[in-house]
């Protein structure tokens, strides 16, 4: 895949990746019964708000990077995009992981739920399914990632000559792959 094609579909993972973890928080905050309040809703309902807020940087990182893999190519430009990108992926990746989904936290929200019953037994079973369908999202956001690392690396060695002085003078030196790709091979 080429480096505009992999930054778009990252961008487009991202923002699936966001647009339910959005359903994520209205089922906690939105779709929670009215009788009676728990803690684990304001605590659900606040980190979906920090992962929005981490996946809104994210795709403002994506932006700049797209906008340096267009003509011309800026390919420094797009690393530091990426990485930032990256940062804010890991965050959300950490705390869905690391606390959202996490054995204790998911036994807290099936006790509210077994404790409480009807309705917040009900709402508790909609949360956990909410989380669970954040994960093929955060899958393909990782595996685009990636895609896009391999991209941005496979550009700058192609890219790259190197000169090393010699008691006679310079030689330089144009990676193989350079050389196979300026004479149409793959």
């Amino acid at each position: 895949m080429a480096l505009e094609p992999a930054f778009k579909e990252l961008s487009a993972h991202c923002t699936r990746l966001r647009d339910t973890l959005f359903e994520f928080r209205t089922t906690v905050v939105e779709d929670k019964p009215l009788k009676g309040d728990v803690v684990l809703v304001d605590e659900f309902g606040d980190a979906a708000d920090e992962l929005a807020g981490w996946l809104e940087e994210a795709l403002g990182a994506i932006a700049q990077a797209q906008q340096a893999v267009s003509h011309p190519t800026d390919l420094d430009r797009a690393r530091r995009g990426l990485a930032a990108c990256q940062t804010c992926l890991n965050r959300v990746s950490n705390r869905f992981y690391g606390d959202l989904v996490s054995y204790e936290r998911i036994s807290e929200l099936l006790e509210v739920g077994g404790e409480r019953g009807g309705e917040w037994s009900a709402w508790a079973r909609g949360v956990k399914e909410a989380l669970y369908r954040c994960r093929p999202h955060l899958y393909d956001v990782s595996e685009t990632v990636f895609l896009c690392w391999q991209e941005v690396t496979e550009r700058i060695v192609t890219a790259s000559v190197s000169v090393h002085a010699t008691n006679i003078g310079q030689q330089i030196s144009v990676p193989e792959a350079s050389v196979k790709a300026s004479e149409g091979f793959p």
